[in-house]
């Protein structure tokens, strides 16, 4: 078992943390708690899925966040006739030495946007499944790895339903976290005007305020940080009960399976080393909870005809579980 971080690292990896969240602030404007979502899924090494409609900003927070780290972006655009080898990439003939040779996709990066997800038909979002948990694509039979650290975010938008194609559970599983991104406050959007229009021509993003904090490595290490920290019995039984409990709750089709309780623990990990601390506390867990869990579980059809959503279902559930005193 892997030691718990010592106190420099500790301070060191918060440190940083927050230095990656100022200068991803300096490009998006508002939307904290999206950006501390986006970092927690960072820190737990897992992918996320964007839910908003357009222009609010997700293209321009993943390429401020690669910036912190120097990191490789690339951003796809997902439509109904995306083939797999558009994705991970396919074998090309060349002429002059007579061999195929391995052009690879855009999945070997970093960070990849993988935009309107749920517009390319499903034997295009499997290609994405096996990258995005083996951290490998296989072209022409042979496996290659992309470099770490390795996360996807995946935008789909919650309005436009026509010609498109519904994520499989088990790739919706795969996501450690389901993030709404919503319309900026009016003070908010003020300020997002005055940023965007001064003295700017066009509509280009713009993350030249953003400075490079670490390098790629570095959040390796971060994860690590986070992934060893300090879980008493109890909140490991707290997420547990959470989990269980969507199993078995009325108006609830189907609940979240075992790969929810991990995402909690990893998240809620994340959320801790975000909160500056060594452990983690139930509220960690219950901050992050809707997030883990609201796109792991399906509400029977009576529910949502009575006007309720999947995270009234998750609050209520959140109400009934005894928190424990850690």
């Amino acid at each position: 078992m892997t030691a718990s971080p010592t106190h420099e690292q500790l301070r060191r990896a918060i440190e940083i943390i927050q230095e990656i969240r100022t200068e991803v602030s300096y490009a998006v404007v508002g939307q904290q708690e999206v950006i501390e979502q986006v970092l927690i899924a960072l820190l737990a090494a897992g992918h996320v899925l964007i839910e908003g409609v357009p222009g609010l900003g997700k293209t321009l927070l993943v390429q401020a966040l690669a910036k912190t780290f120097e990191g490789c972006f690339t951003r796809i655009q997902f439509t109904p006739d995306l083939m797999p080898s558009d994705v991970i990439g396919h074998a090309m003939y060349d002429m002059k030495s007579e061999a195929f040779h391995i052009r690879q996709g855009p999945v070997f990066t970093h960070l990849l946007l993988a935009d309107e997800i749920n517009r390319a038909p499903a034997k295009t979002q499997a290609a994405l499944l096996e990258v995005m948990q083996e951290q490998q694509v296989t072209i022409e039979g042979k496996g290659f790895t992309v470099s770490p650290p390795f996360m996807t975010l995946a935008t789909q938008n919650p309005i436009e339903q026509e010609g498109t194609y519904p994520l499989p559970e088990a790739q919706l599983d795969r996501f450690l976290l389901k993030i709404r991104i919503d319309y900026p406050t009016e003070e908010e959007e003020t300020h997002l005007v005055k940023q965007v229009t001064s003295s700017k021509v066009g509509d280009a993003l713009d993350v030249s305020a953003v400075n490079t904090v670490i390098q790629p490595e570095n959040v390796i290490t971060l994860q690590q940080i986070a992934a060893n920290l300090q879980i008493d019995d109890r909140v490991y039984d707290y997420v547990v009960k959470i989990v269980r409990s969507t199993r078995t709750w009325p108006g609830i089709s189907f609940g979240a399976g075992p790969r929810g309780s991990l995402a909690l623990i990893r998240a809620a990990r994340a959320a801790a080393l975000l909160a500056e601390r060594d452990f983690v506390t139930p509220d960690d867990v219950k901050n992050i909870a809707l997030a883990t869990l609201r796109h792991r579980i399906a509400l029977a059809p009576e529910l949502e005809i009575e006007g309720h959503n999947v995270d009234m279902v998750l609050k209520a559930v959140l109400s009934k579980i005894e928190v424990p005193r850690v």
